[in-house]
This record gives structure tokens, sequence and C-alpha cells, in this order.
């Protein structure tokens, strides 16, 4: 067999494919496109199912490709086994009703036996089928010529999931030799077995019949052919290596870590195993980031979250302590450019994302950890179970995942009471689930409401006033035909004016009225079967269903709605300019006063950033675009280059809002006929909402100017407090007084050394040697907490072979600060001396072996918690 790498192997698969008349289909983006069933893209056929069901044909009824895929279904197992990964690629060939079992099976056999591709020895392949399946096992023996003995009959070799097409499928299975396992034991030693030396690197699927929904099955019309090999299992083969991660594909990421931890991968099992681990992870991480994903606390995002977070533990066994994964990225570009040049275009934004999130993992984790040590101890020496309520504690309020408390305590032969987790986990959604419910109920029956099949046409984008009937009418959950005045109540319109609440804008206010009756229109969301479904309180007369009604919508709130809403698209435009185009909108609001504006983004604008978006929304407001709004096929939509938002949900007509050419998108919400009319933009507030979400407020028009004016009144009052008289003038005078202000604290905070000093004497002499350990613990006086820091630092460079534990009381709070020198760490950790001296006063505190911190609220008490903590050492 050829010594080939990776990258051949995959470049000879598809020209072999192509020779052979097929269409090279390009590998889709992780993140599936039109395709809510999926997280990720998970398989060689999953971005080709448009084709197999009949929704679109395909140039070419043959198809190659290459695809990347992710799973996530035995994350546990990755770095344990030798060939589980998160991410990998599925090669694959495809016939959409063109050809069937032989020819499949023939191409297969000529890719890996002719000399002129794989060239593996056919006398090392062995192949699999279905017991009921003649017609391949007639091919495999007399068109290919493969002895009985090498096609094993398998029940299990007939690919189905559920309704749809499926079929019997052929595994090919290539004989590594006995040094991979002997005959005998164990027992599973043939091709489909559990072994290590029959590795199966093909699988042949004949879709041939339908699934349907009684559970029978019937011949298809048109029969699929559906193949995946596993290039890195491919790999392992054609390069003659143990295991997946000895490939080209890893070794590079594994000489990477070798150097960064100085530790020596196939050295011991511990190794090995996260070594393996941070391979894989690496590759998914940089990947999924790279096709638009970002770390979060749901769905793909906590995948992402969860597998950086799993490598980054693991890395602590090679004695890893600070972000490094990052590092790895440069690696992954480098080996996968030849066919994915994505990773190696945006690794400096994939650097930055996933050291930001190391970065914030350290902290969790050393927290963490040091809390679920203590649980670790306390399940040991009882039940062996952790308590769930603890578990979702430290995943709930210290964001520690709960899968690594899973896999810590298995470790430790424990288990996690997943049972009880489960329930807070619950309660938790149900509190949430709550909060939506009491912000956004309308208090109405959904019974009642699907029931309601009126017909009811929004007109509001032409008009803002309209005459129309008062169709349905909902009290207290009920339909009724009158209201009396001073009663709220739902109801809806044959037509109507009223945008609903959607796409992230406010409803429309207003009134409805005719010469009996007037209603105040204080909301409008979506009925069930799609109507807008009105609330409002009936102001005067007897509201009777039925009636001729003016439907009136509040011009002035609406139009500044308008506006900012066209600001929001403006914004988005501008946001992909300045920062990239992994920006996209993760939530917004607009309302009458103001905008709020979510995207996905891995950490804080700058000044600078903030600024350059500010400025190009108003640049394109002041250009006077005017806003076409037309609707068409979501094809057509596309091809001009209309955004559409991630995760929304479009029909095959679209409304599109177009400022060309700064933005197209689609949505279907109102707008300004003219960029102009927004009048004036200002960003005044930018925030993070959680990991890889970042929050823009914004105002526009009058209430930009009114903001703006706010400001200049403030500076104006500093101005005056200054004296001094000409704007340019603020500025320098400020940085006077902060130079000014900060000579002073100098000079206090020597004086206040030179006082404590001259109050403690020679701190020498107070030193106290306890159970061989030179001690000093005393109270000190300091002004605030950094000044204690401060004083341990002075104490520390004259005394840097002793355990110090200070403590002090600053108005009434205790403050505590331990050092321990390191080579004394193995004997007492500081942070356990301030995690037991802490409730002696009435408080707690932790930190690192060599230097911890914790505070109190009972300084009556600091005596006795000297006292404490020097018995506490000698009884070390």
């Amino acid at each position: 067999m050829k010594n080939l790498k990776a990258s051949e192997i995959r470049q000879k698969y598809i020209d072999f494919f192509v020779e052979k008349g097929h269409m090279v289909e390009p590998s889709a983006p992780l993140v599936p496109i039109d395709d809510e069933s999926l997280l990720w893209i998970n398989s060689g056929v999953a971005t080709l199912k448009k084709y197999f069901d009949g929704r679109e044909t395909p140039k070419k009824p043959r198809i190659v490709n290459s695809q990347k895929a992710i799973r996530t279904n035995d994350i546990e197992n990755v770095g344990f086994t030798a060939r589980h990964h998160t991410f990998f690629e599925m090669l694959g060939n495809f016939s959409i009703g063109d050809y069937f079992k032989k020819e499949a099976i023939e191409f297969a056999w000529e890719f890996l036996t002719s000399s002129d591709w794989m060239g593996m020895e056919p006398e090392n392949l062995y192949v699999t089928i279905h017991p009921e399946d003649t017609e391949a096992y007639r091919l495999w023996n007399e068109e290919i010529g493969l002895e009985e003995s090498r096609i094993i009959r398998i029940e299990g070799n007939f690919w189905d999931i559920g309704e749809g097409p499926s079929g019997p499928n052929t595994e090919i299975f290539y004989d590594r030799g006995k040094e991979f396992g002997q005959e005998d034991p164990p027992e599973e030693m043939y091709p489909g077995g559990e072994n290590e030396r029959y590795l199966e690197v093909w699988n042949l699927v004949f879709s041939e019949f339908n699934h349907n929904k009684d559970n029978t099955y019937t011949p298809l019309p048109n029969k699929n052919i559906d193949t995946g090999m596993g290039l890195e299992r491919m790999a392992s083969i054609a390069q003659n290596v143990r295991t997946n991660y000895e490939t080209d594909l890893f070794m590079p990421i594994i000489k990477e870590v070798e150097q960064i931890s100085n530790k020596k991968y196939l050295e011991n099992n511990t190794y090995d195993i996260a070594f393996k681990v941070i391979a894989d992870h690496i590759r998914t991480i940089s990947f999924a980031i790279s096709d638009g994903a970002l770390p979060a606390n749901e769905g793909r995002g906590y995948v992402l979250r969860r597998l950086l977070r799993r490598a980054v533990r693991f890395s602590q066994s090679l004695e890893i302590n600070e972000p490094f994964m990052y590092r790895l990225v440069d690696i992954v570009a480098e080996i996968m450019e030849p066919y994915y040049p994505n990773v190696l275009q945006k690794s400096d934004f994939i650097k930055r994302v996933i050291k930001s999130e190391e970065e914030r993992f350290h902290e969790t984790l050393e927290e963490g950890m040091a809390i679920l040590n203590d649980l670790v101890a306390e399940a040991k020496e009882g039940s062996k179970i952790i308590d769930g309520k603890d578990a979702f504690k430290l995943y709930d309020t210290y964001g520690f995942p709960i899968e690594l408390t899973e896999e810590i305590a298995t470790q430790d032969n424990l288990t996690v009471d997943m049972e009880t987790f489960n329930v807070e986990m619950e309660k938790q959604r149900e509190r949430a689930r709550n909060a939506r419910q009491n912000s956004q109920s309308m208090q109405v029956q959904s019974e009642v409401l699907k029931k309601i099949n009126t017909e009811s046409k929004f007109v509001g984008y032409d008009v803002l006033e309209t005459n129309t009937t008062l169709s349905d009418i909902i009290f207290n959950g009920e339909l009724v035909d009158e209201v009396e005045a001073g009663e709220t109540i739902h109801f809806i319109l044959q037509e109507t004016p009223f945008y609903a609440e959607s796409g992230g804008q406010v409803a429309d206010k207003g009134n409805i009225s005719n010469e009996n009756f007037e209603i105040a229109v204080q909301a409008v969301t979506k009925a069930p079967n799609g109507q807008n479904l009105h609330k409002g309180e009936v102001q005067f007369g007897t509201v009777t269903q039925g009636s001729t009604v003016t439907a009136t919508v509040d011009e002035a709130n609406r139009r500044v709605i308008e506006k900012n809403h066209s600001a929001t698209h403006l914004v988005h435009a501008a946001l992909k300019e300045v920062l990239g185009d992994h920006v996209n909108q993760a939530g917004s609001l607009v309302e009458p006063d103001r905008l709020r504006f979510d995207f996905s983004h891995f950490g804080p604008m700058t000044a600078e950033e903030i600024q350059q978006v500010e400025t190009k929304v108003n640049n394109e407001i002041w250009k006077n675009i005017n806003v076409k709004v037309q609707e068409m096929p979501i094809d057509e939509a596309k091809q001009m280059g209309a955004m559409a938002l991630f995760g929304e949900k479009y029909g095959d007509i679209v409304r599109v809002v177009n400022m060309a050419p700064f933005s197209i998108e689609l949505c279907g919400g109102t707008h300004v006929n003219n960029t102009a009319e927004i009048g004036l933009f200002k960003i005044v507030s930018e925030s993070g909402t959680g990991a890889g979400v970042r929050r823009i407020e914004a105002y526009t028009s009058k209430a930009a100017f009114l903001y703006l004016e706010s400001i200049q009144e403030k500076f104006n009052t500093v101005k005056d407090n200054l004296k001094v008289k000409s704007d340019d003038q603020v500025n320098e005078k400020v940085l006077q007084l902060q130079t000014t202000e900060k000579d002073l604290t100098k000079q206090l905070e020597q004086s206040n050394r030179e006082i404590t000093a001259l109050k403690m004497g020679d701190i020498k002499d107070q030193v106290e040697e306890i159970n061989g350990i030179k001690v000093l613990a005393t109270e000190v006086e300091v002004a605030n907490a950094k000044a204690i820091r401060e004083t341990m630092d002075d104490f520390k460079s004259k005394l840097q072979d002793t355990v110090i534990i200070l403590v002090s009381d600053v108005g009434g709070k205790v403050s505590l600060v331990a050092t321990v020198p390191k080579d004394l760490t193995d004997k007492v950790k500081a942070g356990d001396i301030i995690k037991n001296m802490a409730p002696v006063v009435g408080g707690k505190g932790g930190g690192r072996p060599d230097m911890a911190q914790g505070g109190g609220t009972e300084p009556e008490n600091i005596t006795e918690s000297l006292r404490f903590i020097k018995n506490y050492i000698k009884s070390l």
C-alpha cells in the first residue's frame, strides 16, 4: 500500500471520482444552512439531503465530496480510544438515481487496490454484507473475485434511521496484520468485530427502500448510492500508524503541545489522553469558529465551550496552567490549508476568541476546582455520590461545566446525583419561563385563540388609518359579543394598520373608534393562526362584535420606531465592516425612544471601533439613500446579496429592505423612506450580555440630539467647576488635578507605611517557628484593603522564607491576606489558611497555594482568628 499524506488521499479520492463523471460538491460550513434538524453538519450526506429527497435536482446525478463534520454524542470517549473524534472528514461518492450496486462496488475496489490510486493489497481486504443481500454477495464474489471466506454476513448491515430512504450496506475492512491482534482470543477478531486489526475503511449504502410510516418497506422509484470513507482512519492505514492520532493530521499539533508542556506523547497513558483530547478538540473549535459558531451557554455555542474547557482541564495533567490552545490554531490552519483555507484566513480572529475563552475558564476552573475537590473528598468519605444540588450550584453559580464534574467524579470512582441536578436545572428553566410569561402573557386562553380562523390582513405598510370591522372580542379568556367601558379586551380586525410585535420591533399604539365607543390600543401580538391580536382598554361606550370602526395608528410613535428600525440595519452592516464578517445579529429591540442591537463578537469593542461604527451609520444617513422595499422569491433576494438573519425562518417569498449598497436585509418591519429621515445616530452604551454576545444601545433623531445636549450641559458644569474659560482647557486642568491627586496619594501611602513600620518595630522579632515553619501572623493598621496588600509586599521582601498572615480592621470590616513561599506550599497552602481562618471572623475566602485573600464582618474576633490559625499550622 502507498504511504500517502492525508491531503494526498483526499485529492486522489476526488480526482478518481471526477474521472468517473462525478461533480465535486464543495464542503459546506459546519453550521447547517436551512436545516434546523441538525446542530452541526455531521456526515457527508447531511448537506445532500436536498438531492436525495427531491427538493432540488443536482447538475449531475453523480457527486463526490470531502465534507468536514462534527459529532458530539461521544465527547467523553475522545482521548480514551484510537479513533473517536469530534471533528472529522468524510470522503463520499453519491449517485442520485444513476448507478447502483455494481458500479459502486467496482469503483470502491478499483480506488482501493489500483496502483494508480491507494494501492492496497487485495488479499488484505474483507467485506461485510447484509445476509439477505444476495446481489451484493454475487458482485463481490463473481465480479470482484473475493472468496466466500472474505465475505462476512452481518445482520446489522442495514442503514435505517426511521421514516425515509433506507437499504442494505456493505462495509470494506483492511487487515492490518497479526501485530494488531491474534486470531484468538479475543472472540471478536474478525471484520466487523470490536478489534484493532480489521479496520473498516469504507461503507457503501444502497438506498433502495422507503421506510414507511407503518414500518413497512417499499422499493424506491430512484435507487441511490451514499458512501462514506473516514479520511483520518484511511490516513492511519496508509501511514501505517497505530491510531489516527499518529497521522500527519494530528502529529504536528501534538508536537507543538510537547514543546509547550515539555512532556512527551506516548510517555504514559495520562499524557496520551491529554494529547489526544487537545489535538482533537482544537481542530473542532478552530473549524467551528471559522464557520460562524462562537462559545456560548447554549446550543452549538455550548458544545464549543464544553470542548475548550475539557481540553483545558486535561492540559493540567501536562502541567499547562495558562492559556495555550490559541497557539495551536496556526498549526491546524497549516495542516488543513490545502483544502480548507478558511481557518488560515480567519486565524487571527479564531485565536482571539479562543484566548479570551481560555482566560475566562482559567478563572472559573481555579475557583470551581477548589469547591469540587471538597465535594469529592466529602463523597469519598461518605456515600460515594456528589449531591446533585451541590453539582448544580457549581454549574449555576461558578459556571463549572457539569460534564467536567461528572468526568472528575468518574476518575475518583464516584458518581454525580444527576437526577437531582436535572430537577434543579428544570426549576431554573421554569423560573425563566415564568419570567418570560409574566412579561409577555396576554392572560388569554390559547385554546380560544386557536379556534379563531377569521382572516385579518395587515395594511400598515401603506396606511396608518383604515376603516375596518372588529370581528372577534376576547374578554376574560372567552369569546364575547360585547364589553363595557373600563375593561381590557383582546380583539381582531379584518384589516389592521397596527404592526404586531415581531422581529425586535415593538407594536404600534393608537386607537379604535366609532360613534359608539373608543379603544386605546396598548399592545399587538400574533395570534396562533397568524392574525394580529390587539389588546386595548375600552375608553367609553360598549364595544360590540362586528362593529365598523376606524383604526388609527399613533403616527408620531410609528415614525420614531421606523427611524430606529432602519438604523439597526445600518448598525448591522457597519459592525460587519468594522469588526468582521463573523458579526451576526443575536437579537434586537426597536422602541420609540431607543434601539438595542445584540451581535456575536468575542470581546468588548474599543472606543475607536465604536466611533467608527457611529461614523459609518451617520454617513449613510447623511447620504440621503432612498429605502426600497420589495417582495421577491428568496433565491432572487440572495442573488442580490440580501442578508438573512441567522436562525430566522423565511418563506419562499420574502420582503427585502434595500439601502444599497450599504445594507440589504430580509425584514418584515416598518422603515423610513429615506435614510435622511433618521437624522442623527448616537451609540450610548456597549456591553456584554454573555460570552460571545455584545450589545449596543443607541438613540436616533430627536432622542440623539437631546442626549448630546445633556452631555453638553454636564460638560459646561464641569468647565464651570474647574474655573476655566475655554473648552480646550478642560482636559488640561483635569490631567493636572489627577497628577496632583496621585502625588498626594503616594505621599499618604508612604506616610502610612512609615507609621505602620514604627508601630510594628522590627518585624523579624515577631516571627515565630511553628511546626518547623517560620510564621508571622499579626494584625496591622491600614487605611484600606489595597494598603494591606502593599504592607504584605513590604513584609515579603524582608521575610522571603516566612509564611505571612496579616489581618486588619478596615471600617468595621475584616481584611485577610496570606502568603506562603513556593517551596513550602507542599506543607501549608495559603488558600487553606484563609479558608480556615475567615469563618472565625464571620467571613470566607480562598486563593492559590502561595497567595490567598479573604474577608469577614466580625472584627471583634481578630485576636481569636490569629490564635486559631497558629494552632491550625501547629496541627498540620
